[in-house]
């Protein structure tokens, strides 16, 4: 065959040449056969005649770039070191040989290089130590990886962080009387002793920490680069994910959530479990607002260029820690339901409501949403059943011994403690209840006022009007008529101030403070008529047997005997009575004064005389109408006044 020759100039020869080039790096084919071809080449055209120098030449090139950082990588491996010297190297710190560690990556990018581009892959034996020195290379930097995420994590300030918090305290009734054990757990703030209801804590908009050290940050993002363009992205994601959920695991340590299962849950006693609930609540916030963006930020930062690998890294790291989370939650939902769980239960539900919104935007996993959505509305059944339950214990709580001097019932001061309490939580209880109105069924509807009352505002209704009903039933206990009627007006009145002075009123309306406030005027009412009857039934002229000049001194002396054994008696016994709130004790007063005083100085005037100037009359007239009034102030103290001790004050 004759050797073709064409003369097209430099330009011409150059493309040739570069078209020759191309052809001979797509050749994956040995050594010599690639020889031959190259003979074949030549012998067509004489401007292919220098390719086997130049082939030659790209050879030798890419085989001492490749000796060179081979060479580097050997030396950095343990089990290849040939000298002290190179073990020593083996043993620095990745981060204290800024230098060495760039030797090492550009080494890594050498070889990536040259056989991404073909320019060793002819040659079989040189391709097998490239593979050799890759995995040495990704094994050092996996455990490079590593211990710079190690080295580098931020421990978590858990000062600081609740130095952030901000908390609202709020407080519950007393319960210093006879009542059910389901109504124990709630006191109010009274001296030293009291019970605080802490809602879940939150966070400024600023605040944002550092889960790994800034500095660290990028060259975790060269080791990451490498092992991902080397095909090792499921070791980095694994080392990272591996040594990141330890690190959030030690982070609930710090914030003081333990890794409980079910059964050990159910078996914590309520003081504890509630200090457990407080911190899983503060848990979760620190965890979402704190943790979960710190990972996401990171992932993002070390991963970038990858979305898929940084979205299974993310979802990887953080599942464990927030799966411990949610187990918890379970555990508080289908555990034992008691009124004083509810508040905690409503915190828990709000702020996992709130994390999932955050872990919708957060996981691509699917399992992770959907366990928090399950675990959730499990929270959300044991607010409802556990508020249920507390209906139905204020119904049926029977305790049988009425209050001796008929001040307000502890169930009253429990009860409405605990529902002021509950208008913090009006719009979850909403959503909880809408589908619930069925429960309120037994409501009258007065001038279609239920049908603008919210869902939670029907059940509020419900419930006190079951514990208005409880009362009237324990108002019964009480023998004395009058007693009754003060115990019904001193609970009636607690419970429309607490309505009255609280948010309560939004939900119950002022119609509704209005209808109870006349019904404690009829207590009153019907106060005055069972107490004071027979007392001014002494003071009328009927039976006496005359006008007031020629009345029976007789019939004269005994009404006055009457009376005052009347007051006095009434006077003893309601001395001890406790009327706590000065306003409707001052207006009792003025009621009872209204009606004696008058009455009493109207008597004296029409028939005293008769008596003064007779024998022993301060026997029979024993007071003024001054003093009655004066004895009055005395009513409704809580604090008996015995007979001898009225007597003095009279002389």
């Amino acid at each position: 065959m004759t050797t073709t020759t064409t003369n097209l100039g430099a330009g011409s020869e150059d493309r040739v040449m570069a078209t020759a080039q191309q052809i001979l790096k797509s050749l994956n084919t040995p050594k010599e056969v690639r020889e031959d071809m190259l003979l074949i080449f030549s012998s067509f055209d004489n401007r292919l005649s220098n390719i086997t120098d130049l082939i030659n030449e790209n050879s030798d090139s890419a085989g001492v770039r490749f000796d060179a950082a081979e060479k580097v990588i050997l030396q950095w491996d343990s089990s290849s070191s040939s000298s002290n010297a190179d073990a020593s190297r083996h043993s620095l710190p990745w981060e204290d040989s800024p230098d060495e560690a760039a030797e090492y990556l550009s080494a890594v990018d050498e070889i990536l290089h040259l056989v991404a581009d073909m320019s060793i892959r002819s040659d079989n034996k040189i391709m097998d130590r490239a593979e050799t020195a890759i995995q040495m290379a990704m094994s050092r930097l996996e455990d490079e990886f590593r211990l710079v995420l190690i080295r580098n994590t931020v421990p978590l300030d858990s000062e600081r962080l609740y130095g952030s918090i901000r908390r609202v305290s709020l407080s519950f009734a007393a319960n210093d009387g006879e009542i059910g054990e389901e109504f124990e757990s709630f006191a109010e703030v009274d001296g030293e002793r009291g019970c605080f209801h802490e809602r879940g804590p939150s966070f400024g908009d600023d605040l944002c920490v550092d889960l790994i050290n800034p500095d660290a940050v990028m060259e975790l993002k060269e080791i990451a680069d490498r092992m991902i363009n080397a095909g090792y992205e499921k070791e980095c994601v694994q080392a990272y994910s591996n040594v990141r959920r330890d690190a959030l695991d030690e982070c609930l340590v710090i914030l003081g959530v333990e890794k409980l299962s079910i059964e050990e849950v159910q078996k914590i006693e309520w003081k504890a479990l509630d200090e457990k609930m407080k911190k899983w609540i503060q848990a979760v916030k620190i965890t979402v607002r704190v943790l979960l963006n710190g990972e996401k930020r990171l992932c993002d930062q070390i991963f970038n260029g990858s979305n898929s690998i940084k979205e299974i890294c993310f979802n990887e790291t953080a599942k464990g820690c927030v799966m411990q989370l949610l187990n918890f939650g379970e555990a508080v939902a289908i555990g034992k339901r008691s009124s004083e769980k509810l508040f905690r239960i409503l915190d828990m539900y709000d702020v996992l409501a709130d994390a999932l919104l955050e872990f919708e935007m957060m996981f691509t996993d699917e399992y992770m949403c959907t366990e928090a959505k399950g675990v959730l509305a499990g929270l959300g059944d044991a607010a409802k059943g556990t508020f249920l339950e507390f209906e139905n214990a204020v119904k049926n709580e029977a305790s049988k011994k009425p209050m001796q001097n008929g001040e307000i019932h502890p169930l009253t001061r429990y009860v409405m403690n605990y529902v002021k309490l509950l208008v913090d939580y009006s719009e979850t209880l909403n959503s909880l209840l809408e589908n619930d109105e069925d429960e309120a069924d037994g409501l009258k509807s007065e001038d279609g006022e239920l049908e603008t009352m919210t869902p939670f505002a029907k059940r509020l209704l419900l419930l006190i009007s079951s514990l208005e009903s409880n009362l009237e039933e324990k108002s019964k206990l009480y023998e004395d008529g009058a007693l009754h009627c003060i115990f019904l007006m001193n609970n009636n009145l607690y419970i429309v101030q607490k309505v009255k002075d609280s948010e309560l009123r939004k939900l119950l309306g002022d119609n509704w403070v209005r209808k109870r406030r006349g019904s404690i005027r009829q207590y009153a009412t019907s106060y005055l008529r069972t107490c004071w009857t027979k007392a001014l039934h002494c003071l009328k002229d009927e039976g006496i047997g005359g006008s007031s000049n020629n009345a029976s001194k007789v019939a004269l002396k005994e009404r006055f005997k009457s009376f005052n054994a009347c007051f006095e008696d009434i006077y003893r016994i309601q001395t001890g009575w406790k009327v706590p709130d000065p306003q409707l004790r001052e207006e009792l007063r003025i009621s009872i004064s209204e009606k004696v005083i008058p009455a009493y100085r109207s008597f004296m005037g029409r028939f005293g005389s008769q008596l003064e100037s007779g024998r022993h009359a301060g026997k029979y007239i024993k007071y003024t109408p001054e003093d009655l009034e004066n004895y009055l102030l005395d009513l409704f103290e809580g604090s008996p006044l015995v007979l001898h001790h009225m007597r003095r004050k009279s002389t």
